[in-house]
């Protein structure tokens, strides 16, 4: 059905039933990709999960806000970007503009307002590095 509301998927994606999906035609998953029960993907600008990512349930990315600075209080929106393998993790927030590298983690009940680089993990409100790929196990 996403594919026909204009989404590109890839091979083998599994959006579940419970994802909320603001936008299709906004939307792209790479191969393998997946968006859990309970996910909400608004979608005002473009989505991209890169190949073997994963938006776990009752996560939020958000791709738009408001300018309370002006008077008209408008619209703004920027794009999220999910590299190979990221994985926001149960209950995390994106916001808009934002890009996981590839292998990144937001942990759960994170809100995401940097970027998070390829292989770091991200926990708490707000997102802060709290694992680099250098790091011992």
């Amino acid at each position: 059905m996403l594919r026909v509301w204009g989404a590109k998927v890839g091979a083998r994606t599994h959006v579940y039933p419970g994802a909320i999906i603001w936008a299709p035609w906004q939307l792209t998953l790479g191969d393998d990709a997946a968006i859990g029960d309970g996910a909400e993907i608004y979608n005002v600008a473009p989505i991209e999960l890169g190949p073997r990512s994963i938006v776990s349930q009752n996560a939020y990315l958000c791709t738009a806000s408001h300018d309370h600075r002006q008077e008209s209080f408008p619209l703004i929106t920027a794009p999220i970007r999910l590299g190979a393998r990221a994985w926001v993790a149960s209950r995390a927030i994106v916001l808009m503009g934002i890009s996981l590298g590839d292998g990144a983690v937001a942990a759960a009940g994170s809100v995401v307002t940097r970027d998070i680089p390829a292989g770091c993990v991200a926990a708490g409100n707000p997102a802060r590095i709290v694992r680099r790929p250098e790091d011992p196990a």
